[in-house]
């Protein structure tokens, strides 16, 4: 499949800046399949328009206040930001400016330079990543973080979050992540509740959403991009919940591409808990997500991607219209339900 063919053209001014209030104010263009049109509602209606029976499934990660604004000791300003912990205990993270940033320096916050600092250490790939150990008395890592970090805001963002909260969802539980899984940012507990007194379960899973999930697709051909590495865990009651509803051949309903990338990657390993590098793109065999609840996703990328398999090259009509009525898109902006364009019920494998 040629890159090209998951791009199209993103006016500046249709990227929201600032997400919707309330939350579930936001549009929401339900798709109703290649032969009829697609629907304008709100995701204040989503327990309107998912059946009684049907079984949503949220990713509950938090974003980490992971934008850390340093000095070193000569005073030069330095910005850091943190990606992922690694099990022994450093983090691995994005050093700017870098090159004037040798391994063994020390940084710190202005006013804190006492009692919390980052040591810079070797750099660890291709792509820049450097070690860092972030040092905060009797502190454990979070709790320094949540001190002097802020959360960091995707790229095509300019304009100040007033309420950090906003670029959390309402369910958020385990911190982790450095970018938030938006489509669920639409979410309110009433419109939970709402699903729940209709009949649909709520379950969860984890997926830590890295920065890899803005890289775009550079490459000519889109089975050529390399795939960023995302830690998942289902717990053992989604794991049932969804093994029950596949039985009965109920609907599973995915909120957004973490939770579908989630699910696909235990179906096709059998595994609970594992970092995956599943790429969903072309005539991918979905085996567990029927319905889908998504943003518009930025051109050429592996999202894009993904909504592609989902629905194959009905994406596109449904972009052209959400941009003629004035939709607004990417991470603050408006939502979609999907349908897969084909459904089937193949086993999980280990999953039973």
């Amino acid at each position: 499949m040629d890159a090209a063919d998951l791009d199209y053209e993103l006016p500046a001014d249709a990227i929201a800046q600032v997400p919707a209030e309330p939350r579930d104010s936001a549009r929401l263009l339900v798709d109703r399949g290649p032969e009829r049109s697609a629907e304008h509602r709100t995701v204040a209606d989503l327990a309107d328009l998912l059946g009684a029976g049907d079984l949503l499934v949220v990713n509950d990660t938090r974003v980490i206040p992971a934008r850390l604004h340093l000095h070193k000791p000569t005073g030069g300003a330095v910005e850091v930001l943190l990606l992922e912990r690694r099990p022994e205990g450093h983090w691995e993270a994005l050093v700017k400016p870098s090159r004037r940033v040798p391994p063994g320096t020390v940084l710190t916050v202005a006013g804190r330079a006492d009692d919390i600092s980052v040591e810079v250490g070797e750099v660890l790939g291709d792509d820049g990543r450097r070690r860092v150990v972030v040092h905060g008395g009797t502190g454990d890592d979070l709790t320094v973080l949540a001190a002097v970090g802020e959360v960091p805001l995707p790229p095509y963002i300019h304009e100040p979050l007033a309420d950090a909260e906003r670029y959390q969802t309402v369910y958020a539980r385990h911190p982790g992540s450095v970018a938030a899984p938006t489509a669920g940012l639409h979410l309110t507990d009433a419109v939970l509740d709402r699903c729940r007194g209709r009949g649909i379960a709520i379950e969860r899973v984890e997926l830590v959403v890295g920065l890899g999930t803005f890289r775009p697709i550079a490459v000519e051909r889109v089975e050529d991009h390399p795939m960023h590495a995302e830690r998942y865990r289902i717990p053992a009651e989604t794991a049932a919940a969804i093994a029950a509803q596949q039985a009965r051949g109920g609907r599973v309903v995915a909120v957004g591409t973490t939770v579908v990338r989630a699910l696909e990657s235990w179906a096709a390993t059998g595994e609970t808990e594992a970092a995956t590098s599943l790429f969903i793109h072309g005539a991918y065999p979905f085996a567990v997500v029927d319905r889908l609840l998504t943003n518009f996703h930025v051109p050429r990328s592996s999202l894009l991607a993904l909504v592609e398999a989902f629905v194959g090259s009905r994406w596109r009509d449904l972009y052209a219209e959400a941009l003629g009525e004035g939709y607004r898109f990417l991470s603050f902006g408006d939502a979609m339900l999907l349908d897969r364009h084909q459904r089937s019920h193949d086993p999980i494998g280990g999953a039973a």
